[in-house]
């Protein structure tokens, strides 16, 4: 997994509330295990009309935002089934960090656990990204995970908080059996020391 420490880039603004898995990956890109390639269905059924041509008024279609690695969203995203092809989708199209009020519990975990940053900010600051992201390429954004905060294109700052193993894991670039391949030597004293205490084991 990718460490993840600074990230500068343009945000795209996705204001929709209750946006879940299917519309994030439809179905029908459900039929691999790979997480590689997802990127070409992310949000398919609002990116590309029925013959297969790009809407261009969706907005990762928009020149601003085509590489865009920051999302704003809104309200309650990643509802609905637990897929974790969403998270893939998103990291494969380039996708490293998503801002909202809120996110659906298991796609949350899901995010973390393949090195996407998911950043929860009250309604107020909300807003004020939301209304940066939607100046395109004007609207820059650093979100420094070391200093915990987001520097604005007027050079403002938002602080944001975040599960301080969470923080390790992307800033190391740890799944969970990083985490727990970090502690080796711990688990090895460990169980020296039980073998040496309980003999009948």
């Amino acid at each position: 997994m990718d460490k993840f420490t600074t990230l500068t880039g343009v945000a795209a603004p996705l204001p929709m509330v209750n946006v879940d898995t299917d519309m994030i990956i439809p179905k029908d890109y459900l039929k691999t295990i790979k997480r590689t390639g997802l990127g070409r269905g992310l949000f398919a059924d609002m990116r590309y009309y029925e013959d297969g041509s790009e809407n261009p008024d969706f907005v990762l279609n928009k020149p601003a935002y085509r590489t865009a690695q920051i999302l704003v969203v809104g309200d309650n995203f990643g509802c609905g089934s637990s897929r974790e092809h969403a998270p893939w989708a998103l990291l494969d199209f380039g996708i490293r960090c998503i801002i909202s009020t809120s996110f659906a519990d298991i796609f949350y975990n899901n995010s973390f656990k393949n090195g996407i940053l998911l950043i929860t900010l009250d309604s107020r600051q909300h807003a004020m990204l939301m209304e940066d992201a939607a100046r395109g390429a004007n609207g820059t954004l650093i979100i420094d995970l070391e200093a915990n905060d987001i520097r604005r294109f007027d050079g403002s700052v938002i602080e944001f908080d975040l599960d301080e193993t969470r923080r390790h894991c992307l800033l190391s670039g740890l799944d969970e059996i990083g985490l727990t391949i970090e502690k080796a030597s711990t688990i090895d004293e460990f169980e020296k020391k039980i073998s040496q205490s309980r003999l009948w084991m």
